[in-house]
């Protein structure tokens, strides 16, 4: 095989190998009882300066997860935690030990 050959081998495989990567990170992996695409369901009611109340898909995402298991992901997030009590509280949900 001549050298161009083997670099275009090599560039057609790193597509491939990119494309595939890209198409994996779409889907949703299960992390601490949700699944990670479930979480943007509560995106709007913790971003912004007045976020909405929480959806009833959102509070079901809330309810369903381990929000323990999920504490180390929750401060290091950078979203404000009191937004996180707040949709916690809008969900009857208590506040994981991270987030006293």
């Amino acid at each position: 095989m001549g050298k161009n050959n083997a670099r275009i081998l090599i560039t057609v495989l790193a597509m491939v190998l990119t494309a595939a990567m890209m198409i994996q990170e779409g889907k949703s992996i299960p992390l601490c009882k949700v699944n990670t695409n479930d979480l943007q369901k509560c995106r709007p009611a913790v971003t912004g300066n007045y976020p909405p109340p929480p959806t009833p898909a959102c509070c079901t995402v809330a309810k369903t997860a381990n929000l323990e298991c999920l504490c180390p992901f929750l401060s290091r997030s950078g979203i404000d935690p009191a937004k996180l009590k707040a949709l916690f509280a809008n969900c009857g949900v208590n506040n994981p030990s991270c987030l006293p």
